[in-house]
């Protein structure tokens, strides 16, 4: 007999997303208006753009989600097959992403942007509050070329726990110091 896997730790995701919360009011709050047209170590952006990619980590989860729900109902070959297309198009996305959150920063700048944070989050812990537990284990295979945290197959509690780890190791990348 197969036992049941124990149940999702939601009271730990939603401490992350809630930790995140708070470190991006102090660090966008702490910061000067010089601190923030620095760049940042290893990346091409400033620190304020990186903090809004930062933010962008937990707007995408919301549309991923979405991902997982509609790619865990149809034949696994579907979700590789989309994937493994993802994954060939990682340097257009690469450049998407980077240009994007340039363009982006100009309107969720350090005034905006803790509140697009706040906003995000709260819709982020509603809907963790209402997965059930068999939504939290559905899965999708993932372009693991797109982030170094994507995993070739994802449960939405991996998809929920995601931003976290991104938002944490692009914090290490700031030169607001």
């Amino acid at each position: 007999m197969m036992s049941e896997p124990p149940p999702v730790d939601r009271a730990a995701i939603a401490a992350d997303l809630e930790r995140a919360r708070v470190a991006l009011h102090e660090l966008v709050d702490g910061a000067s208006t010089e601190q923030l047209a620095r760049r940042s170590s290893g990346t091409r952006w400033t620190n304020e753009q990186l903090l809004f990619h930062m933010v962008f980590g937990y707007m995408v989860v919301r549309r991923l989600l979405i991902l997982v729900r509609v790619f865990s109902r149809l034949p696994d070959p579907v979700g590789r097959g989309f994937a493994r297309a993802l994954n060939a198009a990682t340097p257009v996305f690469h450049q998407i992403n980077y240009f994007g959150s340039c363009a982006a920063a100009t309107v969720f700048n350090q005034r905006r942007m803790g509140r697009q944070c706040d906003r995000v989050i709260a819709k982020l812990q509603r809907s963790l509050t209402l997965e059930s537990e068999t939504n939290l284990r559905l899965s999708m295979a993932f372009p693991v070329r797109w982030d170094p945290f994507f995993t070739e197959t994802m449960t939405l509690e991996q998809v929920y726990r995601y931003p976290g780890k991104h938002f944490d190791f692009h914090r290490a990348q700031l030169t607001l110091g």
